[in-house]
């Protein structure tokens, strides 16, 4: 099929306050480099009106946020000329809600389910009503199709591996043992909302920091909620273990800098299935540890990459951090063996490519 086509992109997220580190933006850019667009409309586009309220407004008064079945309704002109400008939509949205105002447009939509089918049974008359529903994993195709939705399809998690390097660090070893028994863990996915603290397991990593005096934590933050945990490191007294980078930074300089990377959820709709932090620290050769509500749990298991615990509380991630310790080197040469070889940047392209062959061929 053609390379070059005319894609509009939309989330019914708030605009991120630095794209270039968000996982949704970094996807797009690199489609868009491949695919191009629509250029007369800002692309991609934001459905969610809520961005219209300060945001002390939006943390605050709950209720007064637009409900997200109206998303997009106050965009009706600029919907419209969208639509028949292009040859088709990409919407992207981690659990699988049903936004009503897809169903208005003419053109394919291609429904992004970045977060995995999830445990509980969607709407299927309105999945089989998008011309395809992409998921990152095949767990979360079987169990769309299981479910009755027919148009499921698979498509790859890809970075631009070349911009990671391996630069390793010494393994860090037991109290036991004369070596270095100090571990530092890199988290790259910040929380957007005050509950996420506890859904994205901040809340644990901090506690397991307090459980276990060697291990030192680094997060790398958006500009969102950012007094709020600097509150939660000084109420801990775990200022001189915990770090939080509040600006663009080089993502490879850090990783140079940690032993692993960490990405935990409560449950699978919080963040994509495949986090792009993770596949970042994959790519430099570092290992991770991941709670098992994200598909890429499995891939993590089969690959033997990094850890994987069932729950995210304290006591699973200090758990987690030991057996991390404890076969690190191990681990560490299977992320230098995959990291660089599963998740190109070329092949996640390529494999939306073929969905768009077959919606518009």
């Amino acid at each position: 099929m053609q390379s070059r086509l005319t894609i509009h992109y939309h989330l019914p997220i708030l605009p991120p306050a630095q794209p270039e580190v968000e996982a949704y933006s970094q996807e797009i850019a690199a489609l868009q480099t491949r695919f191009g667009g629509v250029q007369s409309f800002s692309n991609p586009n934001f459905l969610n009106p809520n961005q219209h309220l300060p945001q002390a407004l939006r943390r605050r008064l709950p209720l007064l946020r637009v409900p997200r079945l109206l998303f997009g309704y106050h965009q009706p002109r600029r919907l419209r000329q969208i639509d028949q400008a292009v040859d088709l939509h990409q919407f992207y949205n981690p659990d699988p809600f049903p936004y009503p105002i897809l169903r208005t447009l003419q053109k394919p939509v291609v429904y992004v389910l970045s977060g995995g089918a999830g445990t509980v049974r969607p709407n299927v008359d309105f999945f089989n009503a998008m011309s395809a529903v992409a998921v990152y994993d095949q767990r979360s195709v079987d169990q769309l199709q299981e479910w009755g939705i027919t148009n499921a399809v698979y498509v790859k998690s890809g970075i631009d591996t070349k911009k990671f390097t391996h630069a390793p660090l010494a393994a860090p070893a037991d109290t036991n043992s004369e070596a270095d028994p100090t571990v530092h863990l890199l988290m790259a996915s910040a929380p957007w909302s005050d509950k996420q603290f506890a859904s994205k397991g901040i809340d644990a990593l901090l506690a397991a920091a307090r459980e276990l005096p060697d291990l030192h934590l680094t997060f790398l933050w958006r500009g969102v909620l950012y007094s709020e945990m600097i509150q939660r490191i000084v109420a801990l007294g775990l200022q001189d273990r915990v770090c939080v980078i509040n600006e663009l930074v080089n993502v490879n300089e850090i990783l140079a800098t940690v032993h692993a990377s960490v990405v935990l959820a409560t449950h699978s709709n919080i963040v994509k299935a495949y986090p792009h932090s993770l596949l970042d620290s994959l790519a430099a050769g570092k290992p991770v540890l991941v709670s098992s509500a994200l598909a890429l749990a499995d891939y993590v298991a089969e690959r033997d990459v990094g850890v994987v615990i069932d729950t995210v509380n304290v006591d699973a991630v200090v758990a987690g951090v030991r057996a991390l310790v404890d076969r690190y080197a191990a681990l560490a040469d299977n992320a230098v063996t995959f990291g660089q070889q599963d998740f190109s940047q070329e092949a996640m392209i390529d494999s939306y490519e073929e969905v768009y062959a077959r919606l518009l061929g």
